[in-house]
């Protein structure tokens, strides 16, 4: 017996006669009972359930293994909305040595925050695990568990746009903002059609159209444009939302200001079940447009300069609200050029770009692998279907199934996330210091190493550094960890492979390469953050293993997420991977 295993063995044996004594209530982990297990609910007990919530409840299946629905499944199982479409699958559909997508035990399919609150109900006092899903895109495994109660929020999707929101509570002549009233279930496609390419407004959304809105808000929510418009947490004005008491509430900064104050980047599903959220709309700038290139060093020395080069003219001239996205850095030596900007016409972008682009003319050590390009088009138009496919444009995809909203779309480069396995996935944030004089070439370094062992991407829009003081502020008033507001960029290194649904013809785990990929993103991490020791993470984008997750995720608002789970779920009836408490 080695030292760790008699260690254990030392700490649990005075314990044993304990366990026995309160075995009958820690059956099935301690807060859910399990299948099987004394205590689970018998098969008049769920029909009860189902006659209490209008016949919505049913059992929830992997439509790949059900000979009824294989045909079907086959055909659509690489589009992102027919998997959103099964409560028996997941947008992501593993995570390595972590979990696996698993249909519930049963499934509600909510119509209103009445049938969620006599669920939650039932759940507590029948001690069945709840799981809340929206767009089911969770890394974390949030969107399903096998002896769960699935409250699925897909139906409650309504998008409406108000001039002038006041919220409940507020002082009588507190003026009135432009807002959207946005289902829990909307995918932020639904939002964009209705607030932006319909309203002529902008909603501060997700980059992918699928991710589902209440769960991106409790996470914090980063957009493309957030050093513009701000996090979606940050605009969120209103939510009504069930709480583990089974009331619905109505939450603002004048009606249980700290339940609402955690819902702002406290963690997805941790505090309750949003319904609905209210968001500040903005002014819809006249352009949006996009930034493509990808630049290759012809040795180890020249990309070391290639790297500090374009980190400085990234704090000279593109570190403000007006740009957005990413760089990615690869061990061969190239950089990808992958940036949106809103607000600017296609001369002003390229010419805060010039500079670059002349630096790397005069140096014959660098080739445009991909030509350097600017295009703009107009913002009304960035997530409208139509606009693409009457020019020809294929970098958006329709989702064509007979009878689906015609608006839906998703951006070609995001379907390969339908039940994507993903290998490793970390993220930090880079504190804004590293962008100075005296630290931009150790930075550089930094990222030379960190790429050679696994490539990655700086999200420029997912640290709010070179925000207005207006965004900053906003961004202030939520749980997220404040290190954000001084991080110039979200730092993201994942690798994955293609789809393993059980029932997918071909489906491989390749778990020798997951575990060497899954090394390589770890000595990549350990590298890049020696210059950002302690870095805190992105709670929606991080690694399900993640180190002190909530002093990463939450930072010195810990204690005060702490308290507000306390007096809102003192039981733990809500309970996620990493959630708080």
């Amino acid at each position: 017996m080695d030292r760790r295993t008699l260690l254990k063995t030392a700490l649990v044996l005075p314990l044993l006669p304990l366990a026995a004594k309160v075995d009958a209530f820690v059956t099935g982990g301690g807060r859910w009972l399990k299948p099987g297990a004394a205590g689970w609910p018998t098969e008049a007990d769920w029909d009860a359930l189902n006659r209490l919530v209008g016949g919505r409840l049913s059992i929830p299946k992997n439509p790949l293994l059900d000979p009824a629905t294989r045909e079907d499944a086959l055909a659509h199982i690489g589009n992102q909305f027919y998997v959103g479409d099964q409560p028996g699958l997941t947008q992501t559909g593993a995570y390595y040595n972590a979990w696996t997508s698993t249909p519930s035990a049963r499934v509600l399919t909510a119509e209103s925050a009445q049938d969620i609150a006599t669920a939650v109900t039932w759940a507590r006092q029948h001690r069945v695990r709840l799981v809340i899903r929206g767009g089911g895109h969770s890394y974390l495994g949030a969107s399903n568990a096998p002896d769960s109660l699935l409250i699925w929020t897909r139906k409650m999707n309504a998008v409406q746009l108000a001039d002038g929101f006041v919220p409940q509570g507020a002082k009588a002549g507190t003026p009135g903002v432009p807002a959207a009233h946005v289902g829990a279930g909307a995918m932020w496609i639904d939002a964009y059609h209705a607030v932006t390419t319909m309203g002529g407004r902008y909603i501060q959304g997700g980059g992918c159209t699928t991710v589902g809105c209440a769960g991106f808000t409790n996470g914090g929510g980063f957009g493309s444009l957030s050093k513009g418009f701000g996090t979606g947490a940050s605009n969120l004005l209103e939510a009504e939302i069930v709480t583990a008491d089974g009331k619905i509430r109505v939450v603002n900064a004048y009606q249980d200001p700290e339940l609402f104050w955690a819902l702002k980047g406290g963690g997805g599903g941790s505090f309750g079940v949003i319904t609905r959220l209210t968001f500040r709309t903005h002014y819809l700038p006249q352009l949006f447009g996009v930034v493509r290139g990808t630049i290759q060093a012809n040795s180890d020395e020249a990309y070391h300069a290639l790297v500090a080069q374009v980190m400085r003219h990234f704090r000279d001239h593109l570190c403000n609200p007006n740009w957005g996205e990413c760089m990615e850095f690869h061990g061969d030596g190239h950089i990808d050029l992958r940036m949106l900007f809103q607000g600017l016409a296609e001369d002003q972008a390229k010419a805060a770009w010039q500079p670059f682009v002349d630096w790397v003319a005069a140096h014959k050590e660098y080739t445009w692998k991909d030509p350097f390009w600017v295009r703009t088009l107009p913002a009304r138009h960035f997530w409208d279907i139509d606009f693409y496919q009457e020019r020809g444009l294929t970098f958006a995809v329709p989702d064509n199934r007979p009878g689906k909203p015609a608006y839906h779309m998703v951006w070609a480069g995001d379907q390969e996330q339908a039940g994507a396995y993903i290998y490793a996935y970390t993220s930090a944030w880079l504190p804004s210091r590293l962008l100075k004089d005296d630290q931009v070439d150790t930075l550089a370094t930094a990222i030379v190493e960190a790429s050679r062992i696994q490539g990655f991407a700086f999200h420029f829009n997912k640290g709010l550094y070179g925000a207005s003081e207006e965004t900053l502020a906003r961004a202030r008033d939520t749980a997220m960890n404040p290190e954000v507001l001084d991080a110039f960029a979200l730092a993201i290194i994942a690798t994955g492979g293609p789809a393993v649904f059980e029932g997918l013809p071909d489906a491989h785990r390749d778990d020798v390469k997951a575990r060497r990929e899954s090394d390589a993103v770890q000595r990549s991490y350990a590298r890049l953050t020696r210059v950002a020791p302690g870095a805190g993470a992105y709670f929606s984008e991080s690694d399900y293993f993640q180190k002190d997750y909530a002093k990463a995720y939450w930072g010195t608002n810990v204690s005060r997420l702490t308290a507000a789970k306390r007096k809102y779920d003192p039981d733990g009836t809500f309970a996620v991977r990493n959630g708080i408490g």
